[in-house]
């Protein structure tokens, strides 16, 4: 390490740094849950009724705990517009569980479908994925049944497109797509899109992951010719509200 290096870092730790944590400090006098900003408010650290949920699925999933106040925070949303909740991607069963959660405190009582292999990834596309055949088979549909419950929740398990077959009668207030490749994603919104109304919402979970170039590719293609644009966020997630004016 140069020598030039190692004083930039002392400025930054004994001069920089210290004036940032102060102002910081002093500007979170007398805020309501000061706690929770870091430095811009994350609602996630203070909300009782989702560190309650998060604290019983994280064990469950690979989001972030940002991640999940996402999907949380439009499932909420989502229950102000007539229709069912889908998930595209269980794996364990963790957003799975936080969405029979959101939808047990509705009146309107929606139904809750997820689809998965439950045996891993299906077959990938080099050429798009990088993920492999079978990865995340660590599942199973038993234990996701036993962990998220059966009430107001109906599973798919097999392969899509052939497991949407029978809902083609079905809207879908809220949808979220975490299938990681380039054709699952593009078959789930080829599914889900013309069966959203209006103000429905889709939440892409791997749209601007590293990991999944394929997910991208298959939203921005499917979206190139429609009216909504899809908005991403810096966790990585893009979410799609269905534009329209449903009768």
């Amino acid at each position: 390490m140069s020598h030039r290096t190692e004083r930039l870092k002392v400025a930054l730790r004994d001069n920089l740094l210290p004036g940032f944590l102060f102002r910081l400090r002093a500007a979170m006098q007398g805020i309501p849950d000061a706690g929770s900003y870091w430095p811009t408010f994350q609602p996630w650290r203070s909300h009782r009724e989702f560190r309650a949920i998060h604290a019983a699925v994280k064990g469950h999933t690979l989001l972030t705990a940002e991640r999940l106040w996402i999907v949380y925070s439009l499932a909420r949303q989502a229950l102000a517009t007539k229709g069912d909740f889908l998930e595209a991607g269980v794996y364990r069963g963790g957003t799975a569980r936080l969405l029979r959660h959101v939808i047990d405190s509705s009146r309107n009582a929606p139904v809750l479908h997820v689809f998965d292999t439950f045996k891993g990834m299906p077959s990938i596309d080099p050429k798009h994925d990088r993920h492999r055949e079978a990865d995340f088979s660590d599942t199973s549909l038993e234990a996701v049944m036993k962990f998220v419950g059966r009430d107001r929740v109906e599973y798919h398990p097999g392969f899509m497109p052939d497991t949407f077959r029978g809902l083609e009668g079905r809207r879908f207030a809220f949808a979220h797509i975490d299938v990681d490749i380039y054709k699952s994603v593009r078959d789930c919104c080829a599914f889900v899109y013309p069966h959203t109304p209006a103000g429905g919402l889709m939440v892409f979970d791997d749209y601007g992951l590293p990991s999944c170039p394929g997910a991208r590719a298959a939203v921005d293609e499917y979206f190139a010719d429609k009216p909504e644009f899809p908005l991403v966020l810096r966790t990585g997630q893009a979410i799609v509200v269905k534009a329209g004016n449903d009768p």
